[in-house]
């Protein structure tokens, strides 16, 4: 077991998280003092990006990856670790429904293969991440959501996966949740240590050949010749292919991607280690949850077996605080558990989310691929969205990938779809008050 370093409320964020806390040590990574030429330039080192990267690097590709600041630094190393091979806002009916039954089987294919692919890359190549496959539950708090989980299992198993349902006394003897009356079980969902992953993902590309280089952010992407010449500080990469995964973030080349999404800040805590006896009342074989309430509920427990769980604010001016206390509260008062547990770690990242809750890829010029729209399953779908990425600059045609083509741009009305997520919350809160839950 890794030593803890020390939490410092003060850090940046990636620096407050339970993860890094517990981190194995950083990977090798390259430092650009001259100008360079790749096969292709990857932009963003979290897991999508790393996961493209891996995927050209075996395929024999000179690649390089330019990272902004250090892997883990975004959404890859503020996440909760669950691995849930799922849409989160979209049913297989609803996919389908949009997209048609062709392409929509193809996109559902896809992503329920997503945690699979996650744990086969831990296997391969011997990432020490404290990967537990032990199936992932989305628990019922009403009878009618019973139902509703049933028609999802039922398409899911339709398309090949290991999905089923469990009664309300075989969901209770997995899940301490207060509210439960059956779940949905999938058994190639579950957890891991999301800042291990990505640095097992780097240290796998260097490993074949492939390049990274952290604190170099992308000012600038410009056409040269046949390829791209990109700008990083005082310094040019030549590529003649470039991947854009840099997720939310809208800084530089990133606004690209950025500006086509709806940031969603979540707040996460880590609680100290709990008691043993608890563990085994409340997650006896350790399967990650999520709740089907207006207000999401969630948890899971790390390798220490601290609590891990989330939420989101109504009001995000000094939230962290306030986040902190609301969530070991619910926890408390959920799980019943004998007192309030600690919050020993408070951290907030941002997911990206699409209007239409699917993932996206966009064609910003020839042989110039952006990708983003993991709408919260930021670990199993990113191993899919990297492959496809990958799929695409080693020369599959765009119509034939799973993920379809977006038109890129600012969404139209954006700063009213940024306050959108704290109007949500707070009917969310007040319909579960209603309800009495």
């Amino acid at each position: 077991m890794t030593s803890a370093r020390r939490y410092d409320p003060a850090a940046p964020q990636y620096q407050r998280t339970v993860w890094w806390s517990t981190a194995a040590p950083r990977p090798y990574t390259d430092t650009l003092t001259t100008d360079i030429t790749a096969d292709i330039a990857v932009i963003g080192a979290g897991f999508t990006g790393l996961t493209a990267a891996l995927h050209l690097a075996r395929a024999g590709a000179k690649v390089v990856v330019l990272e902004a600041d250090a892997i883990g630094a975004g959404a890859s190393g503020l996440n909760a670790g669950f691995v849930v091979p799922n849409f989160a806002k979209a049913d297989p009916a609803a996919v389908i429904a949009r997209l048609g039954r062709e392409r929509g089987e193809r996109l559902l294919s896809m992503i329920g293969a997503g945690a699979d692919r996650v744990f086969a890359t831990i296997r391969d190549h011997d990432i020490a991440c404290d990967a537990e496959q032990v199936g992932w539950m989305h628990v019922a708090h009403s009878p009618a959501m019973v139902e509703v989980l049933a028609r999802r299992a039922e398409a899911w198993r339709d398309l090949g996966r290991p999905v089923s349902m469990l009664d309300e006394a075989s969901a209770r003897a997995r899940s301490g949740l207060k509210h439960c009356v059956g779940a949905l079980l999938d058994v190639s969902g579950g957890m891991l240590h999301p800042l291990n992953y990505a640095y097992g993902l780097a240290g796998a590309v260097t490993a074949l050949g492939g390049h990274i280089y952290e604190r170099c952010p992308v000012g600038r992407i410009e056409r040269a010749g046949h390829g791209w010449r990109l700008g990083c500080g005082e310094r040019t990469v030549h590529a003649e292919q470039v991947l854009l995964c840099t997720n939310a973030f809208e800084q530089g080349a990133a606004r690209r991607l950025g500006r086509s999404t709806v940031p969603l800040t979540v707040y996460q805590i880590a609680t100290q280690p709990i008691d043993a006896a608890i563990v085994r009342r409340i997650s006896p074989q350790r399967n990650p949850v999520a709740d089907t309430r207006a207000n999401l509920m969630t948890y899971r427990l790390d390798r220490d077996n601290r609590l891990i769980s989330g939420g989101m604010a109504i009001l995000p001016v000094r939230a962290e605080e306030r986040m902190a206390r609301m969530i070991v509260e619910r926890l408390q008062r959920e799980l019943a558990l004998p007192e309030t547990p600690e919050a020993a770690f408070v951290w907030r990242g941002t997911a990206a989310m699409t209007t239409d809750f699917l993932p996206h890829l966009y064609e910003f010029g020839p042989g110039f691929l952006g990708g983003i729209g993991c709408n919260g399953r930021g670990i199993a779908l990113t191993a899919m969205l990297g492959e496809v990425m990958a799929a695409a600059a080693g020369g599959a045609r765009l119509q034939d990938l799973p993920i379809g083509l977006a038109r890129a741009g600012r969404i139209p009305m954006r700063m009213l779809a940024v306050a959108a997520p704290s109007f949500a919350i707070a009917q969310a809160r007040w319909q579960d008050k209603q309800a009495g839950l």
